[in-house]
């Protein structure tokens, strides 16, 4: 999942600034959890715009705006109110936004409403936790499913550093040493020879932006 948080007011109003009638497109799925462009979230959206003069021509929650057949969908269920629109403001990620761009037959400005912070793993409490860096070269089966690139803020792969101090971060105190939380988590399974492995350096030819992959037939 996508963490997103809603940009100021006044800039999504500065980036519309020559745009009178406005279409609004938000995602069932990680902004809707995110609460930041779920169907209420896009209605207060509508409210604010009009508000401030704008006209909503009509707007569209489809369950994931990233993929390009629900995109279509939703344009095909909404055209005369996109039609009628100068732009689309999307309450999604970055990833929901371009998805938009590319599948706007009327080649319609396209504006981002949201920031797209980072990828997330949500616990039961409803808190987010950046836990996967996607990598290209997941370590996870050598340090008991807790990703060091991550959750170490100097990335190690050979860890501890030398600044824990009772089993806390250096940059942060507040936060657990990811090292003593992979010794521990490994020690509980009986797995501590897996902590001698010497990881080599991460090939960083495998984040080189932008990637692609192709859909195994």
């Amino acid at each position: 999942m996508i963490v997103t948080e809603r940009k100021p007011l006044e800039e999504i109003l500065k980036s519309l600034e020559k745009h009178a009638k406005v279409f609004l497109i938000g995602c069932g799925e990680c902004s809707t959890t995110c609460k930041t462009g779920g169907e209420k979230e896009v209605l207060q959206m509508k409210e604010y715009l009009e508000s401030q003069g704008k006209k909503v021509t009509g707007w569209v929650v489809p369950n994931a705006p990233c993929i390009a057949a629900q995109t279509k969908t939703a344009f095909a269920q909404n055209m005369p109110a996109v039609k009628e629109s100068q732009a689309i403001l999307v309450l999604s990620c970055g990833l929901g936004v371009q998805s938009v761009k590319e599948n706007d037959r009327f080649g319609l400005t396209v504006l981002p409403a949201l920031n797209s912070m980072f990828g997330t793993l949500m616990d039961a409490r409803g808190n987010f936790y950046e836990v996967c860096s996607n990598c290209g070269e997941c370590v996870l089966d050598m340090t008991g499913c807790i990703c060091p690139i991550t959750r170490c803020p100097k990335g190690l792969l050979n860890g501890p550093c030398g600044g824990v101090i009772k089993g806390k971060c250096e940059v942060d105190r507040e936060r657990d040493c990811a090292w003593v939380l992979i010794y521990n988590e490994l020690e509980k399974k009986g797995e501590l020879d897996k902590i001698k492995a010497i990881s080599k350096p991460k090939d960083y030819s495998k984040t080189t932006k932008p990637q692609k992959a192709k859909v195994s037939q």
